[in-house]
């Protein structure tokens, strides 16, 4: 089947459509929509309609093996047969499939349906791993959790309030057992209370709920991962529960089939262990209860955002009434009233009033900003002390808020090159585990002591249990979970966790002048005509070819012209030159406007060298104007730098940059800029298409490189960078393109994005320190090594504390990144 391009993505000749499953042809120039990074094709408009509603629910794959939805994104597995594409949820789905591919596919399998209506759940550990509704993982076993955005009456966590129940039973049943058990290690004659064998009934009875009701979810899951052979941590938890329980059951009901080395020399007795499987069992499901816990308040961030909008909503009527109304019954051209001190319920444009609003909610800056009419405004940001009347613009899934915690939701899935780390070790540690358990049990029944066998059943059941990688495994997310909420409420939006890791090691950052250094909006500063012109003629000339262009220079020349009265006429046959200027037909003059790069395309000198260097030294920018090919005058524009770019600049120093001002300003310009700022770098004159291959320049050098940016004209250097920065005041195109978003604009995100970047690697490298060395000590301590030296034998108890307290330790080493300082 061939293949062709749209929009630099290589799709197939025909493609289906994701929502109704009917063949597209992709240059039929049917409905088509872009998500993702991918290109979606649409047999109809009203199929592309749904899609862009709800895009997640269409772009799953089913794993033909076991039938779980699997991210086509993310998906590290994948097959092909019969010319199609196959994604699974493990190595050992897409295993089976390529061995016998014609017993999983069959009629009707290319019209999968999408994903069922309803909340989508996802592993924490293994984001490709989705279906609708809750259930476990089948890879590590995990309970999924609700995927994107927390519906606003989400209860609680099904499976916390599960395990608390199961937990309270199991606790209520395991005191009396344990007592029992240990009660003459203690100089409690339970013995004699109950007689020998009454005692040993009274513990089966006590056990065997906890261990078949309170424990079947570890049961359950331990015996799918053997059966699909995704070995995980409640492999080795039903391992050792299992083996004490069944061995105890053995030795109360047919005491005789064991040999002499399973039997206490004084007693004579075979040693049961239901305490141990019964107190495994609480704490494990203690220890998930804490983690379910801390997992939970990892989304915090997300919850926190969606609390900042307001539930309604003050409409005023046409006829002047006041009606307060749900927020979600706004739509777009409504006119809403907003009183002094209450919140703005959605984004618009201030229609009457005049207040200052403070927007450090969405931000991290706290600093109120002035409104006036015209002014636009956020939703969810707190209005001053006077009263707006704004016209929504952006409602619903459309508002800023909507989009950032849509953002944060998606990148607190997303997986870190790092986590690879995590789960190489996590591929081969469960098998090499289970080996060491037997190594032990083999070598404690040929050295230890009398009873040796039972030596060795403690030592592989205390293995077994404390070998939990369940903490190397939530090293990364948990980490991620917590920074990118963190970055949210300090305004640095992340889109996906390889930009944050990537961001933590760029060393070059290149960044546009023009609305990321300076404010954005440049101002009309002087009109310098030649001899035979005069001002109002040359300003009224430059404006009518500028009211065509969107550049923002021309913005300034036109409002300049308005400001001084000037009416420009019409111009016909108008032209923008690409990093150079305008041209058209002005009155029947042929008019020209642009830098020095034009006049040398027209072969003009400009012959106002002097005058246009020194208004380049202060820092403007300087356009020739040129009539009827002649040089007429020049005019002069200035952008002003942002309040925060020095100090900003400053701190980036700090940090370890090297900055790179990029502009298409001339030389002259930027360098008195530059000058200013302290940059170390700067290239002038740069046309759109140069900033890219000017990344690409540095990072052949070997620099790791971050670019900043807000226009269209940025896109592709934002692209091209290892991590693009869009500031949140640009141009969407720039935003799509970039992986860290800043939603105030200025140079001082980048310095918090980079503080938060830096700290969660070291927060992740923590946690990955802490799981792997806790598990190479604990090992071998709990198969006895200690045991010749010291005589420390660790119990299957202790061990059960041990693993379950180590999950929650990396978990709460990753919370502590909702405190991180990234203002210094």
């Amino acid at each position: 089947m061939g293949s062709t391009t749209v929009d630099g993505q290589t799709n197939p000749a025909v493609t289906r459509d994701p929502v109704c499953g009917m063949t597209v042809d992709p240059a039929a120039g049917k409905p088509r929509h872009q998500h993702a990074g991918h290109v979606y094709h649409f047999c109809r408009e009203g199929c592309r309609a749904k899609f862009a509603a709800a895009p997640e629910a269409f772009v799953t794959a089913v794993d033909p093996v076991c039938g779980m939805r699997v991210d086509r994104a993310t998906a590290s597995h994948m097959a092909r047969h019969a010319g199609e594409r196959f994604y699974f949820c493990s190595a050992r789905c897409r295993e089976r499939f390529e061995a016998d591919p014609e017993a999983y596919t069959g009629a009707g399998h290319e019209a999968l349906p999408p994903m069922p209506a309803g909340t989508v759940y996802t592993c924490p550990m293994h984001p490709e791993i989705e279906q609708a509704g809750p259930g476990d993982c089948p890879i590590c076993g995990m309970a999924l959790e609700p995927k994107g955005v927390p519906a606003a009456d989400q209860g609680p966590n099904p499976e916390l309030v599960d395990f608390r129940r199961r937990f309270a039973v199991g606790a209520a049943l395991t005191v009396p057992l344990v007592v029992i058990a240990m009660g003459p290690m203690l100089g409690l004659p339970v013995g004699q209370w109950l007689g020998e064998r009454a005692a040993r009934w009274a513990e089966l009875a006590l056990a065997t709920p906890v261990v078949l009701w309170c424990g079947r979810p570890f049961l359950v899951r331990g015996w799918r991962s053997f059966r699909t052979w995704n070995l995980n941590m409640f492999s080795l938890i039903a391992m050792g529960v299992a083996a004490a329980y069944a061995f105890s059951v053995v030795a109360v009901l047919a005491p005789g089939l064991f040999p002499a080395g399973f039997r206490d020399h004084h007693s004579g007795q075979v040693g049961v262990y239901f305490e141990a499987a019964a107190v495994i069992v609480v704490l494990v499901l203690f220890g998930q209860i804490l983690e379910l816990g801390a997992r939970e308040r990892t989304g915090s961030a997300i919850r926190a955002l969606l609390d900042l909008a307001p539930k309604t909503a003050r409409l005023l009527r046409p006829d002047g009434r006041e009606e307060e109304v749900a927020l979600d019954t706004v739509q777009v051209g409504d006119r809403l009233r907003v009183r002094p001190g209450e919140k703005i319920p959605v984004d618009g444009i201030v229609a009457d009033g005049r207040s200052s609003v403070d927007e450090s909610m969405l931000t991290g800056e706290p600093v109120p900003v002035e409104k006036v009419a015209g002014d636009p405004v956020t939703g969810a940001t707190l209005n001053g002390a006077g009263s707006l009347v704004i016209e929504a613009q952006r409602v619903g899934r459309d508002t800023v808020l909507a989009q950032i915690v849509g953002m944060v939701a998606a990148a607190q899935r997303s997986r870190a090159p790092i986590q690879k780390l995590a789960d190489a070790v996590a591929g081969w540690f469960v098998p090499a585990v289970i080996g060491v358990a037997v190594l032990a049990f083999l070598a404690w029944a040929a050295f230890g002591p009398p009873p040796s066998l039972a030596y060795a059943l403690v030592s592989a059941i205390a293995v077994l249990v404390i070998a939990c990688p369940c903490a190397l495994g939530l090293a990364t997310p948990m980490s991620i979970m917590t920074a990118t909420g963190r970055g949210a409420q300090a305004g640095v939006l992340i889109r996906d966790a390889e930009a944050l890791e990537t961001f933590a090691r760029v060393d070059t950052l290149v960044v546009d002048k023009t609305g990321t250094l300076t404010i954005g909006k440049p101002t009309l500063v002087a009109v310098l005509p030649g001899p035979g012109h005069d001002e109002a003629e040359l300003l009224g000339l430059a404006a009518a070819l500028e009211r065509r262009s969107e550049h923002p220079l021309a913005e300034a020349i036109v409002r300049g012209a308005e400001a001084r009265g000037v009416a420009p006429a019409e111009a016909s046959d108008f032209e923008a030159l690409t990093g150079k200027g305008v041209r058209g037909v002005v009155g029947g003059r042929a008019v020209a406007l642009g830098n020095a790069a034009m006049l040398a395309d027209l072969g003009l000198d400009s012959g106002r060298g002097a005058d246009a260097d020194a208004r380049r030294d202060r820092g403007e920018t300087v356009m020739f104007v040129v009539v009827d090919g002649a040089l007429a005058g020049l005019v002069s524009v200035a952008d002003p730098l942002k309040p925060t770019t020095p100090a900003a600049i400053e701190a980036l120093h700090a940090l370890g940059f090297r900055v790179v001002m990029a502009t298409g300003d001339s030389e002259r310009t930027a360098r008195a800029v530059a000058g200013r700022l302290g940059i170390d770098e700067i290239r002038a004159g740069v046309l759109p298409a140069d900033k890219a291959r000017l990344v690409r320049e540095l990072q052949a050098q070997g620099a790791v490189v971050a670019m900043a940016g807000d226009g269209v004209n940025d896109a592709p250097a934002l692209a091209q960078a290892d991590v693009g920065i869009a500031m949140g005041t640009g141009a969407d195109v720039a935003i799509e393109s970039a992986g860290i978003t800043l939603v105030r604009g200025e140079l001082t995100g980048i310095v918090r994005a980079r503080r938060l970047a830096t700290a969660t690697m070291r927060n992740i490298r923590q946690n990955l320190f802490f799981a792997l060395v806790y598990n190479a000590a604990g090992v071998p301590v709990a198969a006895g090594a200690l045991y010749p030296i010291f005589g420390w034998l660790i119990s299957p108890m202790v061990a059960a504390a041990a693993m379950s307290l180590s999950s929650v330790s990396v978990i709460g080493n990753a919370l502590r990144l909702r405190r991180a300082d990234l203002d210094g």
